[in-house]
């Protein structure tokens, strides 16, 4: 094979021409499955997340309101808050108006209120799996039966007291037990069950080191790390014990560091030399992905660890937060503050990341994008690695990408769906996050949903 093909895109010419063509033709292949399978329940939040991608007044009246709701007394506090929300809206659709009305007639607004509850948590239903694993049990065995692998995610911010966090260790710990009794239970699925490097656990749990320790300070990582590891630890050793694979997330850049150092640390004992199963999330959007990736590299390559390292590829949710934290203090934003330059930086390491699997086996790559440019850019570079379906995870977000999902595993792909469970309280934090990305001017999902050209949105950033 082409050594250009094999380790950069081409840089023009005829090479280039068939490799977007080949790009367009999955994309296109994967938008029509996914519409054929499209839920009809999901109609009326799309249409509402893509009004509110068009208004930015709206959307912050919107996400208002879904971050009280759960501390309001009842529906017509509820009611309340979405008149006030509403009134700072200069250009009111018909149907926004209509609500603002409601709200505010006192014969209307217990009704209204009640619809108001009915629409957030209907919202949040669309995200968040169950309260608790054993609840969530029946749709992650749904979606094991779909063709889809799935990781949990116990929602939970950053913990205030040391107490916190034991309790967050813990609700994991029970996690993963209950998890591996249930994931028992599924039916043999040999495309997620293994790649060319051996076998992949059923159950694969996320967790947040700010949510282990509150100690997590860029100016004491040391501090945050020990903190940590004391939790971490455990947790590992829960997960070898019950042939789980542990993926601890990446946040805000702030923590970044700490995180990444305590990872690989921890990993580099000789106690979890051959295990369990484990990962790390890297975000295309900052602008040290590229460098990031390479000392992971270097570290898989020097420890032999067995069995691989998990990457998690992401775009990064906390795009806001970096810039208006890097304007407070005038400093250069961590992150690309153009699209276009995060989905190129998305696209340079997702190759990287695959050439490491194919030459080496280093790390195994796990795509994370609802950007079908981003998706169908990897399927095709894999392939033209000589990777087999197995070798190559694509991952998405539950309520984001659940037609997605089911279109992977129709092209037979193996995919994820990364599932929250906690209760509403919370995960308002983590709602807001994802209806962040999915009302985004420039977002993929926001862009399909506001009709944009499917072949234009398939083109190379």
């Amino acid at each position: 094979m082409d050594r250009v093909l094999e380790h950069a895109p081409p840089t023009g010419g005829t090479p280039q021409l068939a490799l977007d063509a080949e790009i367009a033709a999955l994309g296109r292949r994967l938008a029509r499955r996914g519409s054929a399978l499209r839920r009809a329940r999901r109609v009326t939040h799309d249409r509402a997340m893509a009004l509110a991608a068009r208004d930015p007044q709206l959307r912050a009246a919107l996400f208002r309101l879904v971050d009280v709701a759960p501390a309001c007394a009842g529906p017509v506090e509820l009611a309340e808050h979405l008149s006030a929300f509403l009134g700072g809206v200069e250009r009111r659709a018909a149907a926004t108006a209509a609500a603002s009305r409601a709200a505010r007639a006192p014969g209307a607004r217990w009704a209204t209120g009640r619809a108001a509850t009915a629409a957030v948590r209907g919202m949040a239903a669309r995200f968040i799996v169950g309260e608790t694993p054993a609840d969530a049990a029946r749709t992650l065995g749904g979606l094991w039966e779909r063709g889809a692998a799935v990781s949990i995610d116990l929602l939970g911010e950053s913990t205030v007291t040391p107490a916190e966090g034991r309790a967050y260790a813990a609700r994991c710990e029970e996690a993963l037990v209950q998890l591996a009794v249930d994931a028992a239970r599924w039916p043999a699925r040999p495309l997620l069950e293994a790649d060319s490097a051996g076998p992949l656990p059923r159950v694969n749990l996320s967790v947040k080191v700010t949510a282990l320790t509150p100690l997590v300070r860029a100016e004491a990582p040391a501090r945050g790390r020990a903190d940590a590891a004391e939790l971490l630890r455990p947790l590992l050793r829960r997960a070898r014990e019950v042939g789980a694979h542990l993926h601890v997330d990446m946040e805000s850049v702030d923590s970044r560091e700490l995180i990444l150092e305590l990872v690989l640390e921890l990993l580099s004992e000789p106690e979890f030399a051959a295990g369990p199963s484990a990962g790390i999330v890297l975000q295309a959007y900052l602008r040290d992905a590229e460098e990031t990736l390479e000392r992971v590299l270097d570290w898989a390559r020097a420890s032999g660890r067995t069995p691989p390292l998990t990457i998690r590829l992401v775009k990064g949710a906390y795009w806001d937060h970096e810039i208006i934290e890097a304007a407070q203090h005038g400093w250069t934003p961590p992150v690309w503050t153009e699209k276009a330059d995060s989905d190129r930086c998305f696209e340079r390491v997702t190759r990287r990341l695959l050439d490491a699997w194919a030459d080496e086996r280093l790390v195994r790559p796990a795509i994370a994008s609802h950007n079908l440019r981003s998706i169908a850019h990897a399927v095709v570079y894999a392939r033209r690695r000589g990777l087999a379906p197995a070798d190559l995870e694509l991952q998405v977000l539950r309520g984001l990408g659940d037609d997605l999902q089911d279109a992977l595993a129709a092209e037979g792909l193996r995919g994820r769906t990364y599932c929250p469970v906690g209760d509403l309280v919370a995960g308002m934090a983590y709602l807001v996050r994802r209806l962040l990305e999915n009302t985004s001017n420039d977002s993929f999902l926001a862009s399909r949903l506001g009709g944009a050209e499917l072949d234009r949105l398939l083109s190379a950033p």
